[in-house]
């Protein structure tokens, strides 16, 4: 993803396109709704998670109106399309406040399209619900905000934890490790959690170096790293890095005790079933898993009727990953309105921050800066895959959680990539 800096907030307030408008779930009425307004990615790069936590929002939308709304009044969205670009972010959210006049607001998917709405977010005073946001408000400190992401409030120090206990419980011990990462803010926060999981596990590091997002061939990539001879392989990439070097693992028929690490892509239920059985050991961070540990309240009925509405609108069939987070993200926005009993824009952001959070992903309790108090970075290995059919990854025993501890379902079973 792009990087945004505030120092590239003016230039972004570029003009409206009518294509960027998606219709409202609800038509305006005279009956006062209470209006929700945002952007999400539903063309573009990120359109295959911004499609599926769009249908997240509206799953929550009927069942918040099936119980009388919120404060006694009917819910509706405003949603643009913000087409995965920043630059078009400072103006939708000023079209929102200004022109739509929305009751409240939610952010758009990813940090490279939270960070450029908080600028306008903070000008106009209001609370502010981001879903999986890379400690988007480190540069701004603004305390309306929480964040809907598991990497916590120490990203750079905790993310790579739970890949380096588990690499570190194989047998035998490894003594060498790889890092190789996407030059991007989220991998570069990644790839520095690794340095320091790593010298704290006592691994010598062979290997460490990002590459461009300019880059199409990972083969060269994959060779140094073979070249190098580690015990363990983390890799920060983003999807199309993450295909690319599996592709190139694949070819190469690098080895490794553990690999994988901090990668965005096989959670996307595409990717499962481009890569099925290539797959197998594979360690990878995660968001959730259908394993027997992991039976949050609510969580499996969502997940039935996200499956059911996702057959009919040809988006994500599994749900994994995005659409807890962003049902989620609206339950916190529902719960702080209602024990507000107003839209109090400071009255909110302070419900934010002084209490729990009951949700489809968990109870969430937030930092002073909007992070999970604890975080939950969940690490899964891909075990027992077989063939290409998406159906098995609804199943347990696919994604084995193997860190924390308290949601562990399975051993580690190394070397990579698996036998046969």
């Amino acid at each position: 993803m792009r990087k945004v800096t505030r120092r590239k907030f003016g230039a972004f307030a570029a003009g409206l396109s009518a294509a960027a408008l998606a219709r409202p779930v609800f038509a305006q009425s005279s009956d006062g709704p209470i209006r929700i307004g945002y952007t999400l990615p539903l063309s573009g790069g990120l359109a295959g998670n911004g499609k599926p936590a769009f249908l997240a929002h509206r799953l929550w939308v009927e069942d918040v109106n099936a119980k009388g709304g919120l404060l006694g009044r009917k819910v509706e969205l405003v949603n643009y399309d913000d087409q995965s670009n920043p630059a078009q972010i400072p103006a939708l959210y000023t079209k929102l406040l200004d022109v739509d006049k929305v009751d409240l607001v939610v952010s758009s998917y990813s940090t490279a399209l939270i960070a450029p709405a908080m600028p306008v977010v903070m000008a106009h005073s209001v609370a502010l619900v981001t879903l999986l946001g890379s400690a988007t408000n480190d540069a701004f400190h603004y305390d309306r905000t929480v964040n809907i992401s598991p990497v916590g409030g120490r990203m750079q120090e905790d993310f790579a934890k739970g890949f380096f206990d588990i690499a570190m419980t194989a047998d035998p011990k490894p003594k060498t490790v790889a890092i190789a990462g996407l030059d991007s803010d989220f991998p570069r926060r990644s790839m520095q959690s690794a340095r320091t999981q790593a010298k704290n596990a006592g691994l010598e590091i062979v290997y460490d170096k990002s590459y461009p997002p300019s880059t199409v061939d990972y083969s060269p990539i994959v060779r140094a790293i073979q070249a190098a001879k580690p015990d363990v392989v983390y890799f920060a990439s983003y999807p199309p890095d993450s295909v690319g070097l599996l592709k190139a693992a694949s070819e190469a028929k690098l080895t490794a005790t553990v690999l994988g690490g901090g990668m965005i892509g096989p959670q996307i239920t595409a990717i499962k079933a481009q890569f099925g059985p290539l797959l197998n050991n594979l360690v990878c961070w995660d968001i959730y898993a259908p394993e027997p540990t992991l039976k949050f309240p609510g969580v499996e009925a969502f997940l039935q009727r996200y499956r059911a509405a996702a057959e009919k609108e040809k988006v994500d069939p599994l749900g994994l990953y995005a659409p807890p987070l962003a049902y989620a993200q609206m339950q916190v926005l529902e719960q702080a309105v209602g024990r507000v009993g107003k839209i109090d824009q400071a009255a909110i952001g302070a419900d934010f921050h002084a209490n729990a959070f009951p949700t489809v992903i968990g109870d969430l309790k937030f930092d002073p800066n909007g992070e999970w108090e604890k975080e939950r970075n969940f690490y899964v290995q891909y075990q027992g895959v077989k063939g290409n059919d998406i159906e098995q990854f609804k199943k347990a025993g696919t994604q084995v959680i193997l860190y924390p501890e308290q949601y562990k379902s399975g051993k580690l079973v190394t070397p990579f990539p698996a036998p046969g």
